[in-house]
């Protein structure tokens, strides 16, 4: 399927769409720019429409389970003053004082957004990130989006039309490069989502002048010393696991000891894997869940059994997870699915190990005694991670962040110059 002037077509009229494109994008840039308090009025009357619960029958067609309490938790970032502060703190004063001129800030022009699967709502919001700052957004979906962005869009549009000519969608595979070189030629901007494969096919696609915007994948963990007594915090850090199942970029992948003794290790494995076993046994609860669990976990186990010659790691086997204890330091993906890794860390080689990923560092949960804090804010700041949390809210979000280090809206305007 197709979105664009506002109305879902059939992927039959594609060709003659991209045919016309150009004319429409040029003619939009033309006309009257895109405020963004007309996009934060329709965000706020949308928002209100969620509240009154006008939008269940959509969400239960086109979103999975568990997704209205997802849109119950980040419903505070459509509130108008969050999304006025979310453009004061950004883009800030484009025309401080200056000897001569000054400058204005305007947006790219056309965004492509290459949009993200792993979490359900993600390509709606890149698009609306575009929008606010007057952006004209041709969106790629992700594999597997089930419709929810097609309806968002086309609420949008019904609740405000002027956002119309500035929306367009297209439900294209990642191996139609013909139709993806088409659409980046259109663009000032791509936005892309994804690996290093996906990063590396938007720019080979992407023309000498479009500027390329990476939210690439990166990778969370947390950072513990000083554990000891702090059930209620490591408690957190097991829902954590289990709730996000490792598929975020702020998801704990991998859990840092502060100390160089193995032994140490093994005995808050032996410690934890009953608490995370709690917390899998609340989120699993549902037969389904449950029997899915317990899948990954075995299959985590025979991965374990299989590669046992070639790593030194010691599996901790708990029902529906796991926690796996290795020697090396190294940062990676876990097993995903409540499967974590645990590695010893001493603080001292906090910047000599995570330099070697920088670039993929994001979150930290750090759990730690108040007098350890600064020292390991420090540490852990210039080995290049982006966002520090307590151990539990590794996912949390809050007013004002960046993302992975940037103010993404800054990033799709640029600065004019007026000497005149």
């Amino acid at each position: 399927m197709i979105f664009a002037e506002g109305a879902l077509r059939p992927d039959s009229q594609l060709p003659a769409l991209l045919d016309s494109l150009e004319d429409k994008l040029t003619d939009t840039l033309a006309g009257p720019p895109l405020e963004a308090e007309t996009v934060i009025s329709a965000l706020a009357r949308l928002g209100e429409r969620l509240d009154r619960g006008e939008l269940d029958g959509l969400i239960a067609q086109y979103a999975p389970a568990g997704a209205r309490e997802w849109l119950d938790e980040v419903r505070w970032m459509l509130r108008p003053e969050l999304l006025r502060q979310k453009l004061a703190i950004e883009l800030g004063d484009a025309s401080p004082a200056r000897p001569f001129g000054r400058a204005e800030r305007c947006p790219l022009g056309v965004l492509l957004h290459v949009a993200p699967g792993n979490m359900e709502g993600l390509p709606a919001f890149t698009a609306l990130e575009g929008l606010l700052t007057g952006n004209i957004n041709l969106l790629k979906l992700p594999r597997g989006d089930r419709g929810l962005t097609f309806a968002v869009l086309s609420l949008l549009v019904e609740t405000e039309p002027a956002l119309t000519p500035f929306l367009y969608a297209f439900d294209v595979p990642s191996g139609d490069r013909d139709t993806l070189k088409k659409l980046a030629a259109l663009a000032d901007g791509v936005v892309t989502w994804g690996g290093d494969g996906a990063v590396s096919a938007m720019r080979e696609l992407a023309g000498p002048g479009c500027k390329l915007i990476e939210w690439g994948h990166r990778l969370g963990f947390a950072y513990l010393s000083g554990w000891e007594g702090r059930t209620g915090e490591l408690e957190a850090l097991a829902e954590h696991i289990v709730t996000t199942n490792g598929l975020l970029c702020s998801s704990c992948q991998v859990i840092y000891l502060d100390t160089e003794d193995f032994g140490e290790g093994k005995r808050f494995c032996n410690g934890f894997l009953p608490i995370l076993e709690r917390a899998s046994a609340v989120r699993n609860a549902a037969p389904g869940a449950a029997a899915q669990a317990t899948l990954y976990a075995y299959e985590t186990f025979l991965e374990h059994i299989a590669d046992r010659d070639g790593l030194d790691e010691v599996m901790f086997r708990g029902t529906g997870c796991s926690l796996t204890l290795r020697r090396d330091r190294a940062l990676e993906l876990s097993p995903l699915y409540g499967n974590a890794l645990v590695k010893c860390l001493p603080r001292s080689q906090i910047i000599p190990v995570l330099r070697r990923a920088r670039g993929r560092l994001q979150t930290v949960g750090l759990l730690c005694p108040p007098e350890r804090r600064e020292e390991l804010v420090r540490l852990l700041s210039r080995a290049g991670v982006t966002r520090i949390t307590p151990a539990g809210q590794m996912s949390a979000s809050f007013p004002g962040e960046g993302h992975d280090g940037e103010y993404p809206l800054r990033r799709y305007c640029r600065v004019v110059d007026l000497a005149l």
